[in-house]
């Protein structure tokens, strides 16, 4: 179940670091030869909760890249960290990309790869296990790491949609 609490933060008093996590050269074939241009995939966010994921796509590789973060900076959403972990479990899915992130005791690290360690770290997570499965393009990578991060919910979120005191979510 998506959590629909999760609105847009907006990026103003943020002190906000771009991570690159993938640029692709592009080809366009047409009549006249090749036209190449750039793609460039970027996240931003506070290390401390707030994360967001942007596309840029241009004839340079600086443009696109100036594209991608204003484009991230739109999407910036706020997400329940528990001290410096994940509050539980959780899948995500986009396209043909599968990630699974799980909660790791202090001293874990970041043990992911490529595009859901640039989200995870930008999100301020010090300490999370995950896997990747399916497809590795880093688009849908980095968007199925979103789809397991909206559906986060810390205990009091879960506590008030079941009208039962935290206690209870935590003792059955």
């Amino acid at each position: 179940m998506k959590n629909n609490k999760n609105e847009f933060v907006k990026p103003g008093g943020l002190d906000l670091k771009d991570r690159l996590v993938s640029i692709q050269r592009v080809t366009k074939v047409t009549k006249g030869g090749r036209a190449f241009g750039f793609s460039a995939i970027v996240v931003v966010g506070d290390e401390n909760g707030v994360v967001g994921h942007g596309l840029g796509k241009s004839k340079d590789v600086a443009t696109a890249i100036a594209k991608a973060v204003e484009d991230a900076k739109k999407n910036l959403v706020r997400i329940p960290l528990n001290k410096s972990t994940l509050p539980h479990e959780q899948k995500g899915k986009h396209s043909g990309a599968k990630v699974y992130l799980k909660p790791a005791s202090e001293g874990t690290g970041v043990i992911a790869g490529g595009a859901v360690r640039s989200v995870l770290e930008s999100l301020g997570v010090q300490d999370v296990l995950s896997k990747s499965q399916g497809s590795s393009n880093p688009h849908n990578v980095v968007k199925a790491t979103f789809d397991a991060l909206l559906r986060l919910r810390n205990a009091s979120t879960i506590a008030n949609q079941r009208g039962i005191s935290i206690e209870k979510v935590f003792n059955g």
